[in-house]
């Protein structure tokens, strides 16, 4: 009569703590014992190319912090990535040593592609090498650990179901992965990020994903609402012409967009859809000039007054605040957040002026001062150049007399201001004096702005121009 084989007892002695054993029991009475087989997992995780904007599609890596064979730490920077909006330091989730960077600098990757591999320790590292060499190669990836040696001529076994019923892959080590966005919501609402599942891009956890554990109703997605009335939009789809590849022109050189530059191309194509109309206005600057001759030792810029005073008229005009974002409704914005345009290399921000209605001029000045140096280092958070609900442009340095400027995506309008030249002009007596004056256009989504809107709202910033004292207030 056989008898079963004593139990195999593992010790931490025996193995280390990151080591897993799985053991197979012994076959019941009269069965030949069964091998005990080891099975290793090595902890190699890999560092995502992350979503740093809600239209962030893909990231270009500028640079990365840590280099092949760094030990970095949990918070550390590691990679500095290019979005279509700004540079931003891009943090690991884990304690390692940089195996394998897959994506080096200057080449760009989709959002929630692996960008670089991470090993838990050195001997891991050599392991983590080869899964690169598989990922260059084009190899797929297998989710299930590599058997020992000992089983290597037969057939492994048949993966178990869970992962193939989860309802997103998720690869290993990332789960509980948060988007910066999503943590600081986290942070905000209070939630445990360990207690919530992820349903992004390798089992990455969304804002949407916090949103939803903290109980906040979703808000309605646009694309949703244009699915399902594609029938309706797609006559003005096809009515806006799309431009025709040419061939380029002999001697010429073509030049690829930059991330932000097809930023910006993408956003003026999608302003086609919007029906704008436009309405131009005459103000006299003498008072505002000698207002900006006063406070201008302080640190402010003739850009805060006119951000100010569009946001105080605002106030009296909120339907120029509002937009329209699913075709068929009012959309009124609670803060007055004044968006204003600023040329930098290679391409055009806006940095935001939150609640500029609620500021004085001086620490709007400091605010702007910030957000121009950001602006120019290409450091402005997401909440800093997306939350803007009007838009001033100005090109009265340039001495540009007027302009039309382009609504941008989810606005309701935006002023194009030109500069300020002596005119002649006659009074209602008939007398002629020279008194500086400047031309704004404001273009407007007709949807939720009607002409009488926009005259109202023009006169009452006209108003504020002429007699700009309650600016200082």
């Amino acid at each position: 009569m056989a008898t079963a084989p004593a139990p195999l007892s593992l010790s931490a002695s025996t193995l280390p703590a990151r080591l897993r054993a799985a053991a197979v029991p012994a076959g019941a009475r009269g069965r030949q014992p069964r091998r005990w087989r080891m099975v290793v997992r090595a902890k190699i995780r890999e560092i995502f190319m992350p979503a740093l904007s809600s239209t962030m599609t893909e990231g270009k890596i500028v640079s990365w912090s840590a280099a092949e064979g760094d030990r970095v730490s949990k918070g550390d920077a590691v990679v500095v990535v290019e979005s279509d909006k700004a540079d931003m330091d891009v943090e690991t989730f884990h304690d390692g040593i940089v195996a394998a960077v897959l994506v080096p600098a200057g080449e760009s990757a989709p959002v929630g592609a692996p960008i670089a591999l991470l090993a838990e320790s050195e001997e891991e590292v050599p392991l983590a090498l080869a899964k690169a060499q598989e990922l260059a190669n084009g190899q797929p990836q297998q989710a299930a650990p590599a058997p020992a040696e000992d089983d290597a001529a037969t057939p492994p076994p048949p993966p178990p179901p869970t992962p193939a019923a989860a309802p997103a892959p998720v690869a290993a080590g990332t789960k509980g992965i948060a988007s910066p966005h999503a943590k600081k919501l986290a942070k905000q609402h209070r939630v445990d990020l360990a207690k919530v599942t992820g349903t992004g891009p390798y089992g990455r956890i969304t804002p949407e994903d916090v949103e939803a554990a903290a109980g906040i109703q979703p808000k309605p997605k646009p694309a949703a609402v244009a699915a399902a009335s594609a029938p309706v939009a797609a006559p003005s789809a096809a009515a806006v012409p799309q431009a025709a590849v040419l061939p380029p022109v002999p001697g010429a050189t073509v030049v690829p967009f930059t991330t932000m530059q097809a930023a910006v191309s993408k956003n003026m194509v999608e302003s086609l859809a919007v029906p704008t109309f436009r309405v131009g206005y005459p103000i006299v600057t003498d008072k505002l000039d000698e207002l900006y001759e006063r406070v201008k030792p302080k640190g402010v810029t003739m850009t805060v007054l006119l951000a100010k005073a569009a946001a105080m008229a605002l106030a009296q005009h909120p339907v120029v605040n509002a937009s329209c974002r699913d075709g068929k409704s009012f959309t009124y914005n609670s803060n007055i957040n004044i968006a204003v345009a600023v040329a930098i290399d290679g391409g055009l921000i806006t940095p935001v002026l939150q609640d500029a209605d609620k500021l004085d001029i001086y620490l709007l000045s400091q605010n702007w001062k910030d957000l121009v140096k950001k602006a120019r280092a290409k450091q402005l958070q997401p909440n800093e150049y997306s939350s803007g609900t009007f838009t001033l442009s100005n090109l009265g340095m340039f001495g540009v007399d007027r302009f039309d400027a382009i609504l941008p995506p989810g606005q309701g309008a935006i002023m194009a201001v030109g500069a300020s030249k002596p005119t002649v002009m006659a009074d209602k007596d008939g007398f002629f004096s020279v008194k500086s004056k400047m031309l704004v256009n404001v273009t407007a989504d007709h949807r939720t702005v009607y002409g009488a809107d926009l005259a109202a709202f023009l006169q009452t910033f006209a108003k504020i121009i002429e007699d700009p004292e309650s600016l200082t207030l």
